[in-house]
C-alpha cells in the first residue's frame, strides 16, 4: 500500500495488532522483541514507497565487499546479498526490488525518504535515531586503521602511537568518530566526501593512516592500495558497533524487517552470508 494513501486510522490499527501480537521478550540478543505475527506483515500491507515494489537505497559508488561490481542489482557482495534475502522473507521476487541512489549523509537526514530501507554501512547512533529509524543490527563492526607500509605509522601497536599522526576518514562516519573519540589525536584529522577520496589522499601521502570499517580495510589492501597493510583494529567496548537498515522516522516497515533479520539470524543464512563475503578478520590485531 502506497504510505502517502495509507489513512491514518488504518495505521493506528496495524500498530495495535502488531503490539496485540508482539511476543514477550522471546527475541534473540540485539533483534526486536515486538516482531509481529505473519499476518501483520502480509506484502499487500506493507507501507511502501511504491506499490509492489520494495525501493532499497545506497550510495554510488558501491564499495566492495558490500557489493560488487558498483551494482547493488546483481544480489553479490554482504549488503546486496542481504538486501535481496530481507526482500525474499517479505515476499518480494528479484525482479520486485527497486534500487535508487542516496548520498551517505543523505540518508539520515530529516525529511521524507525516496527508499524504503536505505543499506550502506550505517552505524546505529543514538544522534541519528533522532532523525531516522532503524532496523535491528546485521552486522557488528569494529574500525580498522590502514597505512602505507612506508607510514611512520605503520609498525604502531597501540592507539597511543597514532596520537601525532595525521589521520583522516569520511565525513559524517563512526570511523571519523573513533578516531576523535578513540585516537584523540593532537591535530585534527582531515576529513573527505567519500571513502575513494580518502583512500587517496592515503596513497598521495596526504594523511599518515586512514580509518575504515574492518572489512573495508580488508579489500582496500588486499585489492586497491598497494604497498598498504592493516595496522590494526580499535577495541570495541560494551555495546558493539552495529550496521542496520535505516528507515523513514515513523515507517511501519520496522518490525516487519526485523522479524526477517531475526528469521535469517535463526536460520544461519546472516552468518553464511557474512562468511561468503567478509570472511577474513585474521591479521588485523587489536590496537591497545
Amino acid at each position: 500500500m502506497n504510505r502517502r494513501l495509507l489513512p491514518v486510522v488504518a495505521a493506528a490499527a496495524v500498530l495495535v495488532a502488531v503490539a496485540a501480537c508482539a511476543p514477550e521478550d522471546t527475541a534473540e540478543p540485539g533483534l526486536s522483541p515486538s516482531a509481529p505475527a505473519a499476518a501483520a506483515c502480509a506484502k499487500a500491507d506493507l507501507d511502501l514507497v511504491a506499490d509492489g515494489k520494495l525501493t532499497v537505497g545506497t550510495d554510488k559508488p558501491a564499495y566492495e565487499p558490500w557489493f560488487s561490481g558498483d551494482d547493488p542489482t546483481n544480489g553479490k557482495g554482504y549488503e546486496s546479498a542481504v538486501a535481496y534475502a530481507v526482500a525474499r522473507e517479505l515476499g518480494f521476487a528479484a525482479g520486485e526490488v527497486s534500487w535508487v541512489t542516496v548520498p551517505f549523509n543523505a540518508s539520515f537526514a530529516p525529511g521524507r525518504k525516496t527508499f524504503d530501507f536505505d543499506i550502506n554501512q550505517i552505524s546505529i547512533t543514538a544522534e541519528r535515531k533522532r532523525a531516522v529509524d532503524f532496523s535491528a543490527g546485521y552486522y557488528d563492526v569494529t574500525q580498522a586503521v590502514v597505512a602505507l607500509n612506508s607510514s611512520p605509522v605503520a609498525s604502531a601497536t597501540r592507539v597511543a602511537d597514532l596520537k601525532d599522526a595525521k589521520l583522516g576518514a569520511q565525513v559524517g562516519t563512526t570511523s571519523l568518530t573513533a578516531i576523535q573519540q578513540t585516537v584523540r589525536p593532537s591535530r585534527q584529522p582531515a576529513v573527505f566526501n567519500d571513502n575513494n577520496d580518502t583512500k587517496t589522499a592515503l596513497q598521495n601521502g596526504q594523511i599518515d593512516a586512514a580509518v575504515f570499517d574492518l572489512p573495508t580495510a580488508f579489500y582496500l589492501t588486499a585489492a586497491e592500495i598497494e604497498g598498504s597493510k592493516i595496522v590494526g583494529q580499535f577495541p570495541t567496548p560494551g555495546q558493539p558497533e552495529q550496521f542496520g537498515l535505516l528507515f523513514e522516522k515513523g515507517s511501519g516497515l520496522v518490525p516487519c524487517v526485523d522479524r526477517a533479520l531475526a528469521t535469517l539470524k535463526s536460520s544461519g543464512e546472516l552468518a553464511r552470508l557474512q562468511q561468503q563475503w567478509l570472511a577474513g578478520s585474521a591479521g588485523a590485531p587489536v590496537l591497545t
